[in-house]
């Protein structure tokens, strides 16, 4: 029972709130039944282009179908580098080039394993998940790889930061500032600081 006393249940709290997020990640991973297993090659002939079979994109080795979007991702328009790969650095860095148009996310730091995981709940909302894509995230057999479970724990790692900078703003609220040429310098916090 000491476990749930103090900061014993603030720990708890949030053990269990990150097991919560945890499935919630693992359910986008999961086998499921109704999806196909592509190879890159394979999807490369999904771009949208005049006798193409479809257009998609893959974003961690998930692909969806985007032919409802196809105006942002069809040859020629602004999207359309995302279109028949796993472009899912490119989400993050917004480098549109060939070299930046991969799948390579090893680097990137918790805050843009963050926006990978908005960019995957935009599109799991809005498009057709149809399959997955065998390579860096998915292995032969359609089960997730060791990076994408290394990606996994850097997106808990990084929901786990946000609600303890959350937490310390509730705790410590910001200061403020402002300045004018009639009034002068004015800086205030909030009563609870």
């Amino acid at each position: 029972m000491l476990l749930f006393r103090g900061h014993g249940l603030f720990l708890g709290l949030a053990a269990v709130a990150v097991a919560v997020m945890a499935a919630r990640l693992m359910s986008w991973w999961s086998p499921s039944a109704g999806f196909r297993l592509f190879v890159p090659g394979e999807l490369a002939r999904y771009r949208g282009g005049p006798g193409d079979p479809g257009l998609y994109l893959a974003l961690l080795g998930r692909i969806y179908d985007v032919s409802s979007g196809r105006r942002h991702y069809e040859p020629g328009a602004h999207y359309s580098g995302f279109a028949g790969r796993d472009a899912s650095r490119a989400f993050v860095t917004g480098d549109y080039s060939e070299a930046g148009l991969v799948d390579d996310v090893s680097d990137l730091s918790f805050s843009e394993m963050l926006t990978l995981q908005n960019w995957l709940s935009f599109y799991e909302k809005n498009y057709e998940f149809v399959g997955r894509v065998i390579g860096r995230f998915y292995g032969e057999d359609g089960l997730p790889t060791p990076e994408l479970t290394q990606v996994e724990a850097m997106i808990t790692k990084g929901l786990e930061a946000n609600k303890q900078e959350l937490k310390e703003k509730q705790k410590f609220p910001p200061c403020n500032a402002e300045w004018s040429s009639t009034r002068g310098s004015r800086f205030w916090c909030s009563q609870k600081r």
